[in-house]
């Protein structure tokens, strides 16, 4: 990324940030100032969505109409501009290299990024739904074609469980049976489909993992595995729950409702692992998705670290700058970054500006 410019995004009325293409590019400043503000804008132009969870509306600048980001990635031999209008209600208006967003997945073509931030802990502390998106994520940068995939499964479970939760416990009528049985055979397809690229991500993710987290920590035995919440084939596992789907008027079964293992020592990491090897193991999943998209694509993902230092000692800080490798990063800290840092450029945030 050669560039990034702001307007009314956050604090930002108006800003511009040209890191440096390789090595890290520090960003310091008090809490408030804004920092974090700016990673969130380089991950919102890959990903259409804030890291931070926060709705369209909160990117914002208040009392204004709109945001503006646009980043200039270089792509030698040319240069790919990929710009956002952020409104609080209604659709973005998104653009890559002059043309309007057709497919979400042409923005991660053109900007991949890798993103560490204090809220990873939840990828081990959290309930199954944070790995379930940590995989589909990984999912759509390795191989784009299943964002189809992925958006299918979704808008399917959203129209069976408005149908189902319509009904409201009452027994169907032939109408409605019907149309379960549509919904039945569209998730059975798409979601076997999905558990089954889940299910051999985790497979390929689980070596690389052990990796990072011997990179970071030393030997420790890890290990991340899916588990389907159902039996057999789907649609048949769906005819079997469907007198309880209709009871509870909400699909109980389906890759919405899967679980992502993840161990340490063979035991639960969510429930037996200490504090310090949790938030190992968050860096270990980061960083082992970083090196499975750098390897199935042609370009690095920017990596997005968010005052992840500061949680770490130096021995792991240390190992983290090693294990992260070449490339592009941006690190925003409110102190002194890492000894040994490779650090390339340095900006301040204060007060909605950038300074040199």
């Amino acid at each position: 990324m050669e560039t990034l410019r702001l307007s009314d995004f956050r604090n930002y009325a108006d800003a511009e940030l040209s890191p440096a293409p390789t090595g890290i590019t520090l960003i310091t400043g008090g809490n408030g100032s804004g920092k974090t503000n700016l990673l969130e804008a380089v991950a919102y132009l890959s990903t259409l969505r804030s890291f931070r969870g926060s709705p369209p509306a909160a990117l914002v600048r208040a009392g204004c109409d709109a945001a503006v980001a646009r980043a200039v990635v270089a792509e030698p031999p040319r240069r790919v501009p990929v710009d956002a209008e952020i409104r609080p209600f209604g659709r973005d208006r998104v653009r890559v290299n002059g043309q309007p967003l057709r497919r979400q997945r042409d923005l991660r073509s053109a900007l991949a990024v890798t993103v560490f931030s204090p809220d990873d802990l939840a990828l081990v502390k959290g309930g199954p739904a944070e790995r379930r998106a940590y995989l589909d994520d990984l999912l759509v940068s390795c191989r784009p074609r299943l964002e189809a995939v992925v958006s299918e499964v979704e808008r399917v479970i959203r129209q069976r469980n408005a149908l189902l939760k319509s009904l409201a416990g009452r027994p169907p009528d032939e109408n409605a049976l019907f149309t379960l049985d549509v919904w039945d055979s569209k998730l059975g397809d798409a979601g076997t489909e999905l558990a089954e690229a889940r299910a051999r991500l985790c497979s390929d993710l689980s070596p690389l993992i052990s990796g990072a987290y011997q990179d970071l920590a030393g030997p420790a035995a890890t290990s991340l595995s899916y588990r389907p919440s159902w039996d057999g084939a789907l649609t048949d596992a769906l005819a079997s729950a469907r007198r309880d789907d209709l009871r509870r008027g909400v699909t109980t079964i389906g890759p919405h409702r899967d679980e992502v293992e993840l161990t340490i020592a063979g035991m639960p990491a969510r429930t037996h692992a200490s504090q310090g090897e949790q938030r190992t193991l968050a860096l270990a999943l980061r960083l082992a998705g970083h090196r499975l998209v750098r390897a199935a694509s042609d370009q690095a993902p920017v990596l997005l670290l968010d005052d992840v230092f500061s949680e770490l000692d130096a021995d792991r800080s240390a190992a983290l700058l090693e294990a992260l490798g070449d490339g592009q990063a941006l690190l925003t800290t409110a102190g002194s970054p890492p000894a040994g840092a490779p650090v390339a450029a340095r900006f301040t945030a204060a007060q909605g500006k950038i300074l040199t």
